[in-house]
């Protein structure tokens, strides 16, 4: 979202944060975290000003509870969007499966990691000479994101073919994985165009911005075969569903890893803006 609101502003447009002046001309409001009231009685006094809901999830299902939380984005939806956006064909068909029932029409746009963080110039190239270099991300320590499967790594891999550091949160203590606490996004982009291939374990995971910053700077992905991971990699890694799957499909991308590596590709935040921007129906700052 700050990628998105920066490139607006690139192109011109005064982008108002949590406040409505009369001359705006489209709100774009996430989830459920905003004031619901507050934009009510904007939508009650604006017919003007077109509301993009912009969902992901469902929450339920990405937590592994109910909560009531995806009850309240539905309500909410239907209250005040004239527009729902979601950031996968996964995430769509998920919330339709769990009876929610959001305003139509129904507008697909993932997520673009901002590139001027998230690139591959500059990174070290793939050499099969030295040991693979691994990385995982996640700013949740939530079981879902993937804990019983790196564990199983930490355990299992073949130390003398790999080195592997997982950067964020994780309720587990790793003896051959090397932990990085929780960083902020350019030592992210730094460690990840230092590294080889990304490994995500994380499940139901809607549209998984871990997964495009590591796309977005060059890495091939091993990944679980749940949410919308697969929408992302596409041909540019290979999808597991035990981790005894793991090791077989690492060593296929690194004697493959140029066609892996050239198979990447995202949309860029100038894609995504002009999307937003089609839907919103404006075309000029």
């Amino acid at each position: 979202m700050r990628a998105l609101q920066q490139q607006l502003i690139n192109r011109g447009f005064r982008v108002e944060n949590n406040t409505v002046t009369p001359t705006t001309r489209a709100c774009l409001f996430n989830s459920f975290n905003f004031n619901h009231q507050r934009l009510l009685r904007i939508k009650k006094h604006r017919t003007t000003c077109k509301l993009i809901h912009r969902v992901d999830g469902p929450i339920s299902v990405y937590r592994g509870y109910d909560d009531g939380t995806d009850s309240l984005i539905d309500q909410v939806n239907n209250t005040l969007a004239d527009v729902t956006v979601f950031q996968s064909r996964y995430s769509l068909a998920m919330s339709k499966k769990i009876g929610m029932s959001l305003r139509q029409p129904h507008v697909i746009i993932p997520n673009s990691p901002d590139p001027t963080i998230f690139h591959a110039r500059g990174r070290e190239e793939f050499d099969q000479n030295r040991k693979i270099r691994l990385v995982s991300t996640a700013w949740s320590d939530n079981p879902n994101k993937g804990l019983e499967i790196y564990k199983w790594l930490d355990r299992n891999l073949d130390w003398t073919k790999y080195e592997y550091i997982f950067i964020g949160r994780i309720k587990a203590e790793l003896e051959n994985i090397t932990h990085i606490q929780p960083t902020d996004s350019p030592t992210i982009a730094s460690h990840l165009r230092k590294s080889d291939i990304f490994i995500t374990a994380s499940r139901n995971d809607p549209c998984s911005n871990s997964l495009l910053e590591a796309l977005a700077c060059g890495l091939p992905a091993v990944y679980l075969d749940s949410g919308g991971h697969r929408e992302l990699v596409k041909e540019a890694g290979i999808a597991f569903v035990q981790p005894g799957d793991i090791p077989d499909q690492l060593l296929e991308i690194s004697n493959n890893y140029k066609t892996f590596q050239s198979k990447i590709s995202l949309a860029s935040i100038d894609e995504i803006t002009q999307q937003y921007l089609d839907v919103m129906e404006i075309e000029h700052g």
